[in-house]
């Protein structure tokens, strides 16, 4: 059945995409996205390590809510107009990261194929029109220090009232590891 629904994913997406790609553009493409990608992880991962050490879970929550969303803009900013970066979760704690259209069609494949076992690529290309393409990078939750504030956070009253309070629908808790937290979009057009 795994086999099935990856034979059909790529399938529909091969079907579902008149537009021919040219090698070089699909390089440029992937070199893009790992670059964009590799960089919003860094400069988040960054801070998020430096306010975890110096606070905790809950300063490393405050600065998710006060300065997360600033800095995927500042990274998005630095690529130019043909460039676009940004997070997306099926359960968001955020409502600005929820995915929506095609990309929650494609989280929803990648997390099923992920509870059947398979092994989801590092990334994934979309070709969505003759000029654009999106570029996917899954993320996981890889880090037991994710867990602190993603998984199960009911041990941790003062967090827990915390993102009660900053995220009255938060629904990014209960991951275990290795589960699929969401994915890095990068829209590129050439």
């Amino acid at each position: 059945m795994t086999k099935l629904t990856l034979i059909a994913l790529c399938s529909l997406s091969l079907m579902a995409n008149p537009y021919e790609s040219n090698k070089e553009e699909m390089e440029s493409v992937v070199k893009t996205g790992q670059e964009v990608s590799v960089d919003l992880l860094k400069t988040l991962g960054k801070n998020l390590k430096k306010h975890m050490k110096a606070g905790g879970p809950i300063a490393a929550a405050k600065f998710c809510t006060t300065q997360a969303y600033g800095l995927t803009e500042s990274v998005d900013g630095k690529y130019g107009k043909d460039v676009q970066v940004k997070r997306i979760s099926l359960k968001d704690r955020n409502p600005a990261n929820a995915a929506v259209g095609k990309e929650k069609v494609i989280l929803e494949s990648l997390d099923n194929l992920q509870k059947n076992g398979v092994v989801l690529p590092p990334y994934l290309v979309e070709r969505v029109n003759k000029d654009t393409y999106k570029f996917y990078k899954p993320l996981a939750i890889n880090k037991q220090v994710c867990l602190k504030c993603h998984g199960d956070i009911g041990k941790n009253q003062k967090l827990s009232q915390y993102l009660t309070k900053a995220y009255p629908n938060d629904k990014a808790t209960g991951y275990s590891m290795g589960d699929l937290r969401g994915a890095v979009v990068i829209t590129i057009k050439k």
